[in-house]
C-alpha cells in the first residue's frame, strides 16, 4: 500500500501543475477571496455543486465567470427572477406547423458551467427545476431524457440580505450543493489593490484557457484513487455522526439540533477532502484537510432548533464545537 501511495503521490504532484496556472489566471481578474477561488476549484475537482452567499458587490459572479474562461468550458449566466419558469431553465418542446411535429428547444442549463444568479429570486417551480439536473446529470423535456455535458457544475449565488420578495431554498434543495461559502469583504489593502486595477470605465477580462473538460474528467479519476487511511474514514464518520447524535461524543447540545446532516455530508466530506489534498500536490487525507473543508460541507445540513436560535446559536457554531470535541486521529 505504502508503494501505491507513493505511486499516486507523484501522479498527484505531475497532474497538478495546472492548478497554479488556473490561480493565475483567477488572479488577474480577482484580489484576495483565495478562500472562495480554492473552494470554487475544488467543487470542480469533486464534482460538486457549489452556493456562494455574500452581499453584492464582492465578486462572486465575476469569479465564475473568470473560472469558466480558464476551463475554456460551456458557461451560462442565468439570472433567477420572480417571473423565471422551468422551460426558460430546462427548455421545452415547440410546435412546428410546417410538419405538424414538435421539436425540443433545450434551455441554458445545456452546458459545462451554470451560474444561478440570485438563485433564491425565483419562485420554487424553478428551483426544483434545477434538482433532476444537480444530482441525475440530466432533464427531462416532455417524455423525452437528455444527459447534460461533463463536466457539468452548477455555481448558485444568493444575497444574504434584502429578503423581502425572495424564496429561501429548501433542504432538498440546499442539501444538493456540496458546499455552501460564505463570502467575506476584502481586507483594506486588497480593497487598495482592487480599485488600483479595476476603477476604470471599459473593463477587460483578459483570461486564457488553462485546462479543457477532457483534462478535468481525468483529474477527476485520479482525485477518486488519493489515498484515504481508516482512521481518517472513521473521523469523518464520527464528525457527521456527532451532528446526529452529539451524546455519543459527550457534547449535550441535543436539544440545539433539530436535524443533523445526512449520509450524502459523509460522502461530500470525503470527496472534499480528497480534492483539497490534490490542490496540496499531496496523494493522501490528512484529518487537516477534513477540518479545513468541513464547515463548508456542513453549514447548510445542520437545523439548528428554536432553542439555539433563542441562545444565539447558529449551525457553524456547533459545527465547530463538534470539530473541536471528536478525537482528531
Amino acid at each position: 500500500m505504502a508503494t501505491d501511495v507513493k505511486q499516486i503521490g507523484q501522479l498527484v504532484q505531475e497532474r497538478s501543475q495546472f492548478i497554479r496556472g488556473l490561480f493565475s489566471e483567477l488572479d488577474k481578474v480577482i484580489i484576495g477571496q483565495r478562500y472562495m477561488l480554492e473552494r470554487m476549484v475544488i467543487g470542480l475537482l469533486a464534482n460538486g455543486h457549489i452556493l456562494l452567499e455574500g452581499v453584492p458587490g464582492l465578486a462572486k459572479t465575476l469569479a465564475v465567470t473568470a473560472l469558466a474562461r480558464a476551463i475554456d468550458a460551456q458557461f451560462r449566466r442565468i439570472q433567477f427572477t420572480p417571473d423565471l419558469l422551468p422551460a426558460d431553465l430546462i427548455g421545452t418542446q415547440i410546435y412546428r406547423p410546417s410538419d405538424g411535429q414538435f421539436y425540443t428547444k433545450k434551455g441554458p442549463i445545456f452546458a459545462n458551467i451554470i451560474l444561478a444568479d440570485e438563485i433564491n429570486r425565483a419562485p420554487a417551480k424553478v428551483q426544483s427545476a434545477l434538482l433532476e439536473a444537480m444530482q441525475e446529470r440530466h432533464v427531462t423535456i416532455g417524455d423525452q431524457t437528455y444527459d447534460l455535458p461533463e463536466p457539468f457544475l452548477v455555481l448558485a449565488t444568493q444575497n444574504p440580505i434584502e429578503q423581502e420578495g425572495t424564496y429561501p431554498l429548501p433542504e432538498a434543495q440546499l442539501d444538493r450543493f456540496m458546499l455552501k461559502l460564505k463570502i467575506d469583504y476584502p481586507s483594506k489593502d486588497q480593497e487598495r489593490m482592487i480599485l488600483d486595477r479595476h476603477a476604470v470605465t471599459h473593463a477587460t477580462m483578459d483570461i486564457r484557457p488553462v485546462v479543457t473538460p477532457k483534462d478535468i474528467a481525468d483529474v477527476r479519476a485520479l482525485v477518486d484513487e488519493i489515498y484515504i487511511d481508516d482512521k481518517v474514514k472513521d473521523y469523518i464518520v464520527d464528525i457527521v455522526y456527532a451532528t446526529r447524535n452529539p451524546k455519543a461524543f459527550g457534547l449535550d447540545m441535543e436539544n440545539l439540533i433539530s436535524f443533523g446532516a445526512s449520509p450524502r455530508a459523509t460522502i461530500y466530506l470525503t470527496l472534499a477532502a480528497k480534492a483539497h489534498a490534490f490542490i496540496q500536490q499531496r496523494g493522501y487525507v490528512t484529518p487537516q484537510d477534513v477540518k479545513t473543508i468541513g464547515l463548508d460541507v456542513l453549514r447548510h445540513r445542520v437545523i439548528v432548533s428554536y432553542e439555539a436560535e433563542a441562545e444565539g446559536k447558529t449551525g457553524e457554531d456547533i459545527i465547530k464545537t463538534i470539530f473541536d470535541t471528536v478525537e482528531v486521529p
